[in-house]
């Protein structure tokens, strides 16, 4: 008696589960745009509402409605405000104050986030708890020390003293470290050990290069943190040398406040911050969707 032999059945390729086909047929529906719409409008409508009275003359402001279209007096306010006050070195301070931060914090909090994360020596869980412990620290607490020290430098006055103090933050060190945790398994630099890589080549060749989404993020956040910041530049710098945010306080804090002027002010100080994200956004947003799906 002859055997007869079955042909295997062919193997399929495992489909997607059910809850993700479920998922897939999820269909945002209109209520969801409407929601989205009513966000985004309530968003952006101080930045419109702050370039329609930029653009009007200062009687505009207490005009009842309210003007909620341009009017035709931008440049002759943007020319009132940089004719007022020094703006352009204003905004000259916070474009290099903020640009060297976000560098600097990028650059050693990855650096102390890899070795926090994948590198193995004594006291390293103690020395993280300190950063992470200082965060809970008011920092009004460390404005008169920090006031001593930079007027004890000569620095009182300068844009260094604004930018020292914060070429690393504990916040930065703490984000990186959580990310390279998650984001760069452990039999990967085993590996590259095993081939002769030391511990910076590890890091320039692995580790940076997955860090760049959470780098970009980090990047972004500083550079708004550190363009927005008023407290510190309000107590050690002078009138004769400020910020963006200085340089607003001063147009606001005269005997009668022109509102046209101070807004006008507020919506020339908002182009450095969107330039940014509409240069990078694409990026920031592509790399974190790229290590999404890579994890």
């Amino acid at each position: 008696m002859t055997a007869v032999l079955e042909r295997p059945a062919p193997v399929r390729p495992a489909g997607p589960s059910a809850k993700a086909r479920r998922l897939a047929r999820r269909v945002a529906g209109p209520w969801t745009y409407a929601a989205l719409i009513a966000v985004l409008a309530g968003s952006a409508f101080p930045v419109y509402w702050s370039f329609v009275v930029s653009s009007q003359t200062p009687d505009a402001i207490d005009s009842v409605p309210p003007v909620l279209v341009p009017g035709g007096h931008l440049f002759e306010n943007i020319t009132r405000v940089f004719d007022t006050t020094d703006f352009a070195l204003a905004m000259m301070n916070s474009i290099i104050v903020s640009g060297t931060v976000t560098l600097s914090v990028v650059f050693f909090s990855t650096l102390a986030g890899f070795a926090f994360a994948k590198l193995r020596f004594r006291g390293r869980n103690v020395l993280l708890l300190l950063i992470i412990g200082t965060q809970a620290i008011p920092t009004e607490l460390g404005i008169i020390p920090l006031y001593m020290m930079m007027s004890e430098f000569g620095w009182a006055g300068e844009i260094h003293a604004v930018i020292v103090p914060g070429l690393v933050t504990a916040f930065g060190v703490f984000f990186m470290r959580q990310y390279f945790e998650r984001a760069i398994p452990d039999e990967l630099l085993e590996a590259g050990r095993m081939d002769g890589c030391h511990s910076l080549r590890l890091f320039w060749h692995i580790a940076l290069p997955a860090a760049r989404p959470a780098a970009a993020v980090l990047g972004l956040f500083t550079f708004m943190q550190a363009w927005n910041d008023f407290f510190w530049p309000l107590v050690v710098l002078t009138p004769e040398n400020p910020t963006v945010q200085k340089a607003l306080n001063e147009l606001a804090s005269g005997y009668t406040t022109d509102y046209t002027l101070v807004l006008t002010a507020a919506t020339i100080s908002t182009v450095p911050v969107l330039a940014v994200f509409l240069l990078f956004g694409r990026q920031i947003v592509g790399g974190i969707m790229s290590g999404a799906v890579k994890g």
